[in-house]
């Protein structure tokens, strides 16, 4: 089973390399990986390509923002499963894959999530938010939960069929993708209660200038798929709320 790791990127100098790094150190034998660079005009690519003889696809060119970037590297990739790590984030362990893809060969699924951490950005050792997946239910999304999107690795053979990300949303585009994956779709989804990846705290949807937006498109969004967009939003806010106590009690 081949497992193809997607990581998008765009003026990551300072954290690209750790990323690479932990995909590379993983110990499952069938991995492709796959690097999008959206044209960095830092030193991104200047990293990347010390480790170009480990990685299968490189891209750099311009985009639209980091969906665009994503998808292309969907549409590239030849996995039997999807997966993707973001550039400011890194692999929880170099097993990591290897338990993902033995859920997957175990039970059949389509879709296996699992649990990760928020860590401060210049202490990647001090955890902020602990996100602990727990079971899945359409009535949980239903209500607002979604799994934390980059702890979630898809069959390819579903996104080819149910679709990619609408690169209409800059910041809600892998939340109506999981509704629609998990919600409107039948699929067979596994929760794999272990940590999967480690996320700095500070991303587009974490920056205190952009809640505003990712208030209004995930308004957009739920209004789209005929829920009650205020309400939805509210109970979403309100599954995250554990997460932070349970980081203060992990750090005390």
């Amino acid at each position: 089973m081949k497992v193809s790791i997607i990581t998008s990127c765009y003026n990551r100098e300072k954290t690209i390399g750790q990323a690479i790094e932990s995909v590379l150190a993983q110990d499952y034998p069938d991995i492709e990986y796959i690097v999008v660079d959206g044209a960095s005009k830092d030193g991104s690519l200047e990293v990347i390509n010390r480790y170009r003889n480990r990685i299968d696809r490189i891209v750099s060119e311009p985009d639209k923002g980091m969906y665009e970037a994503i998808n292309k590297g969907i549409r590239m990739a030849t996995g039997d499963i999807v997966g993707l790590l973001h550039s400011d984030d890194f692999l929880y362990a170099t097993d990591t894959i290897s338990r993902i893809a033995k859920r997957f060969e175990e039970t059949g699924a389509d879709f296996v999530y699992g649990n990760g951490l928020f860590v401060d950005a210049a202490d990647t050792g001090k955890v902020v938010r602990n996100w602990i997946g727990g079971t899945y239910s359409k009535w949980k999304v239903r209500h607002g939960w979604l799994p934390l999107h980059p702890t979630c690795y898809i069959r390819k053979e579903c996104m080819d069929r149910l679709g990619t990300y609408d690169e209409s949303y800059r910041i809600a585009a892998d939340s109506d993708l999981l509704f629609r994956y998990l919600y409107e779709a039948d699929l067979k989804v596994e929760y794999l209660d272990e940590y999967i990846v480690r996320m700095r705290m500070g991303g587009l949807s974490t920056d205190s200038k952009r809640r505003r937006m990712m208030w209004d498109e995930d308004i957009r969004m739920y209004r789209s798929h005929g829920l009650p967009p205020t309400l939805t939003k509210l109970q979403k806010m309100a599954w995250k709320v554990p997460q932070f106590i349970s980081a203060r009690l992990k750090r005390f």
